[in-house]
C-alpha cells in the first residue's frame, strides 16, 4: 500500500452514503494522533462559552476526577466511531450521553455549538498540522457523521454542510465567547490534566507542556480566559514543530491497522477494561424528553474493551451527568 492509496479509496466513496467508512479511515488510519489532539482542542474550546464553562465547573467533576471525565468522554465518542450508530455498543454510548445531558438545563444552541466544534476544529487542525490536508470528500463525510450524531442526540437545527457548521461556529463564538470564573477553572484543570500525563521523571517539564498547549490557542480563547499572550517565539516554535511532525509522518509507510481512541496512552482509568453502559456519571437528575436512540430489549452493553486510549480535552460532550442506565 502506498501513502495516498487510502485517499484514492475515499474519493471513490460517496460521502453522503459512506460517511462512516470515510470518517473511520480519516480518524483511525490517516490521522489518528491529529484527530485526537483536535477533538481535545474542540472540547476545550467550548469552555470559553460562559454557559458551558460555568455548567462544567458546577458539576465538580473537573476538580474532583478530571481523568475520569476525559476518559469517559473519549471512550463514549470513540465507541460510536468504532462500532457505528446502529450497533448495540454505539446505541448504548449515545444513550449514556443523552441520559447525562438531560440532567442539566443545556440549551439547544450550546449543544449545537459543541457539535460544530467536532466538525470544524479537526479540519482546521489537520489542514494546519497533518501530513496532508483533508479532501472535500472527508470534509463532507465528517459533516454528515456529526449531523447524524446530532440527530441521535435530539439536537435541533443541526447544520447540513461543512460550510454551515463553520459559519454556525464562528457566529456563536463571536456572540458568546467571554470571561467566566467557572470556565477559567475548567480550563486550568484541563491544562493541568494534560501536563500530568507525562512520566514522573518528566514532571519538571509540566510547565513547558502547559506553555506549549497555550501556544496553540488563538487570541479569542486567550482573551476569554484572560490568559497572557504566549511569546511569539513560543508560538512559532510549537506550531513549527507540529508542522515538522506532519512532514515527517508523510514520509512514513501508511498505517495498516486502525488505531482507535481507546488504544491511546492518555486513557488511564480503565486498565482492566470497561463496559460502555457504565461510562460517565449517574447523578440523580431531571428526566427529559424521550431518548431518540432506538432502544433494544436491554440497555446493558455486553461489550467490553481493553485498556483504552485518548480523546477529548475533558468531557464537554458530557457536560452533564444523569439518569440510570436503563432506557427511558
Amino acid at each position: 500500500m502506498k501513502r495516498y492509496d487510502r485517499l484514492k479509496e475515499i474519493r471513490r466513496l460517496d460521502p453522503e452514503r459512506d460517511f462512516l467508512r470515510i470518517y473511520r479511515i480519516t480518524a483511525t488510519l490517516e490521522f489518528p494522533w491529529d484527530i485526537t489532539r483536535a477533538l481535545e482542542l474542540a472540547l476545550y474550546r467550548t469552555y470559553a462559552v460562559p454557559s458551558i464553562g460555568r455548567l462544567l465547573a458546577g458539576t465538580g467533576e473537573f476538580s474532583g476526577r478530571p481523568q475520569k471525565r476525559y476518559d469517559d468522554t473519549a471512550l463514549l465518542l470513540d465507541t460510536v466511531v468504532e462500532h457505528g450508530f446502529d450497533s448495540e455498543s454505539g446505541r448504548t454510548a449515545i444513550r449514556r450521553i443523552n441520559q447525562m445531558h438531560r440532567s442539566y438545563d443545556i440549551s439547544n444552541d450550546d449543544m449545537r455549538y459543541v457539535l460544530c466544534t467536532f466538525v470544524v476544529v479537526p479540519r482546521r487542525w489537520v489542514d494546519a498540522y497533518g501530513w496532508r490536508r483533508l479532501s472535500g470528500h472527508e470534509r463532507h463525510a465528517i459533516a454528515v457523521y456529526y449531523r447524524t450524531l446530532g440527530k441521535y442526540m435530539g439536537i435541533q437545527d443541526v447544520p447540513g454542510s461543512y460550510d454551515e457548521f463553520e459559519r454556525c461556529l464562528e457566529d456563536y463564538e463571536a456572540e458568546h465567547f467571554g470571561w467566566d470564573e467557572g470556565g477559567r477553572r475548567v480550563s486550568d484543570a484541563t491544562l493541568d490534566l494534560m501536563a500530568s500525563w507525562y512520566p514522573r521523571p518528566l514532571a519538571p517539564l509540566a510547565p513547558l507542556v502547559r506553555g506549549a498547549s497555550m501556544a496553540l490557542l488563538d487570541d479569542s480563547l486567550l482573551n476569554a480566559f484572560r490568559y497572557e499572550q504566549p511569546h511569539p517565539a513560543t508560538r512559532a516554535l510549537v506550531r513549527g514543530a507540529l508542522r515538522a511532525r506532519g512532514r515527517a509522518v508523510r514520509l512514513l509507510p501508511p498505517r495498516r491497522t486502525p488505531h482507535y481512541t481507546r488504544q491511546n496512552p492518555e486513557i488511564k482509568g480503565y486498565p482492566d477494561g470497561y463496559v460502555v453502559a457504565e461510562l460517565g456519571t449517574f447523578p440523580a437528575g431531571r428526566r427529559g424528553a424521550v431518548c431518540p436512540v432506538p432502544h433494544g430489549r436491554s440497555a446493558t452493553d455486553p461489550a467490553t474493551a481493553g485498556t483504552a486510549g485518548a480523546g477529548a480535552a475533558g468531557a464537554a460532550s458530557d457536560p452533564a451527568g444523569s439518569g440510570s442506565d436503563t432506557a427511558e
